[in-house]
């Protein structure tokens, strides 16, 4: 079945899907948002180690996507995905290691931010935000596959993430960094929580328990609805609260993309031919209102 799937994608398209270039906004945008809130708040910035920083999670990220190919091979729940890594090299060995170069390079990176500051804290963070990706997919945890895959992208791609950037150049904490943090790690989420909707057979098959296997399609859509709604409701509150600069609220203008991704997925849910290009509305849904809001940091209050 893979093999008839290459058959009808040229080459170059699915080498293009299974390196995922758009995704690669999910690593760039915790940091950027994470910096500007710094930012925001020292009037200050490091750009030594946001360009250092952001180097080090896009080579993670390539990390946690091709060991994610290669955990997937593992249980055959990608027997029918012609864009999985391992079935387009043939080789499950040589994209394990490929993976874990990546996970050095990204490693060493943070670590060269910890080492100039004489402080650990930045490289513990990522650490444990590395532990908690491998216990999406990797054994013996497969959370992803208890269905807690959303819990541990919200996690990751915001407390953490937003934590450690925000401390890579202040070396402290902040309650609106946190704020900012959850508005990222559910718009990241809701990318993962979009790629289910279509494969909820292959899903069943592997023995997946997704939150779409578990709720159905339809509540499904909804669910996505209301999360993606709390993007700009927890924004909101930011700037009532005095949390945010009232500039943040730039990230409205991302309501049109957010409509179209909801109303797509509200129509098409049942379609798994259509509605599997919904996670790439998703994708740019998180990287439009996550550089919105970032800017809206960096304006002067």
């Amino acid at each position: 079945m893979a093999v008839m799937n290459t058959i009808k994608q040229p080459k170059f398209k699915l080498w293009l899907a299974a390196i995922k270039p758009p995704m690669y906004t999910v690593a760039i945008i915790p940091i950027t948002v994470g910096s500007a809130v710094a930012y925001s708040q020292t009037q200050s910035i490091n750009l030594n180690i946001l360009r250092t920083f952001l180097g080090a999670a896009i080579a993670i990220l390539a990390w946690m996507n091709i060991s994610n190919d290669v955990f997937d091979s593992d249980t055959g729940i990608d027997v029918n995905k012609a864009e999985s890594l391992v079935n387009l090299t043939g080789n499950r060995n040589l994209m394990f290691w490929l993976g874990n170069l990546f996970l050095l390079l990204g490693l060493v990176g943070i670590g060269s931010i910890s080492w100039g500051q004489q402080d650990l804290t930045v490289v513990a963070i990522v650490l444990f935000c590395c532990l908690l990706g491998y216990t999406y997919q990797g054994p013996p945890f497969r959370l992803g596959y208890k269905g807690l895959g959303e819990v541990i992208c919200t996690i990751c791609f915001g407390p953490l993430a937003l934590s450690a950037a925000y401390y890579s150049q202040t070396q402290s904490w902040s309650i609106a960094n946190l704020t900012a943090s959850i508005i990222i790690g559910i718009s990241t989420s809701l990318i993962l929580f979009c790629s289910h909707f279509h494969q909820v057979k292959d899903d069943l098959a592997a023995g997946k328990l997704s939150p779409i296997v578990r709720m159905g399609t339809e509540m499904g859509a909804r669910v996505l609805q209301w999360s993606t709604a709390s993007i700009y409701i927890l924004t909101v509150f930011g700037v009532i609260s005095k949390l945010f600069p009232i500039a943040t609220l730039l990230i409205l203008l991302s309501l049109p993309l957010a409509f179209k991704l909801t109303n797509f997925v509200s129509a098409h849910h049942n379609r798994p031919d259509i509605v599997r290009t919904c996670k790439y509305l998703a994708v740019r849904l998180h990287f439009v209102s996550g550089l919105l809001l970032a800017l809206g940091f960096l304006l002067p209050r």
